[in-house]
């Protein structure tokens, strides 16, 4: 990788990947089987949205109500009982810390009403929810952590709102962020990547949009979203569509983050693993391509949200020390 892209380690302990788990797939694909090592109690709420839709939100609570809360927006398909999201919210929880997940519409486990869903750049989305938090939390300091889809719809937030993100938040991280949604997919539907995470994918999105076609009588071929087999194709006959967008390439091109860097404001930490099989190393933001505000983070390895460390079998306590770390400084 070339080095103008590679930020000094800002990290009190680097991350190195254990020697029993090469590679980047081993990394992405062990780390999601670490999640039971991780209790979380959550109490569940439910919020209508600003156009009659809802998303559920579940809440770590703290005894003492804590100042500071943090609020973690999920992965494709991802939900409150992810990995990362269990990892994350007990080690906060440890520390004194509340948090929040708010679901991504239809991805609590109950089909939202309206014929959209969710996409990677819906940052109106990420402004109501922020938003609703810090009026209903005005003396708590809120930080915000965007996981893989998730940390594009965040950046994508932070550049487009500049200074006026820090009335909201006080810091953000964006972990193993697909910062430029053309590349991320073409990585992602050809070869092996195409059977080991396009398929995992696709096996919960074509359903969804196949109910959604039903529910809401729309003019989308069925037949068509279940011969998909590619984001390419899924995107252009259904997420493209259904949101806006001419199509696949038209939705990758204007919602991707990386262009948003250079206006962001909020000092915020963007984590990309180098193997990370989901975004080719060359896609990743150089310094002079970024705002002063953003620390650029990108370790040789731990894969897509891996970052496994340890003795066999391993854990997962590196990334939310990690991401806590930065948040508190």
């Amino acid at each position: 990788m070339d080095p103008k892209h590679c930020e000094p380690s800002v990290a009190s302990v680097p991350y190195h990947a254990p020697w029993w788990l090469p590679g980047g797939h081993l990394q992405t694909i062990y780390a999601r089987w670490l999640a039971r090592s991780y209790s979380v109690s959550y109490r569940r709420e439910r919020w209508d949205t600003p156009d009659d839709d809802f998303i559920d939100l579940d809440w770590v609570d703290h005894a003492s109500n804590g100042g500071k809360l943090i609020v973690l927006f999920h992965g494709l398909e991802g939900y409150s009982q992810s990995h990362y999201a269990r990892s994350l919210m007990a080690k906060a929880s440890e520390l004194g810390w509340r948090g929040v997940v708010p679901h991504f519409r239809g991805c609590s486990g109950e089909a939202n009403r309206l014929p959209r869903s969710y996409h990677s750049g819906d940052s109106d989305e990420i402004d109501w929810i922020l938003c609703r938090i810090k009026t209903e939390n005005p003396h708590s300091k809120i930080y915000a952590v965007g996981i893989s889809i998730g940390g594009n719809m965040l950046l994508k937030w932070l550049g487009e709102h500049g200074e006026s993100a820090s009335r909201i938040i006080e810091r953000a991280v964006a972990v193993s962020t697909p910062l430029d949604l053309v590349a991320a997919a073409h990585e992602l539907d050809f070869g092996i990547k195409r059977i080991l995470y396009a398929s995992h994918f696709l096996r919960t999105l074509r359903p969804r949009a196949l109910a959604k076609i039903v529910a809401h009588d729309l003019n989308v071929d069925a037949r068509a979203i279940r011969a998909s087999v590619t984001f390419r194709q899924f995107d252009d006959l259904f997420t493209a569509p259904v949101h806006g967008f001419k199509n696949a390439s038209d939705y990758w091109t204007r919602c991707s983050s990386k262009p948003w860097l250079s206006k962001i404001s909020v000092p915020s930490l963007v984590l990309n693993a180098q193997n990370d099989p989901f975004l080719p190393a060359e896609a990743l933001p150089t310094r002079d391509e970024v705002s002063s505000s953003v620390r650029l983070e990108f370790p040789r390895s731990g894969g897509h949200v891996g970052f496994v460390t340890g003795k066999f079998p391993g854990r997962i306590d590196w990334l939310p020390q990690r991401v806590l770390r930065f948040l508190a400084d």
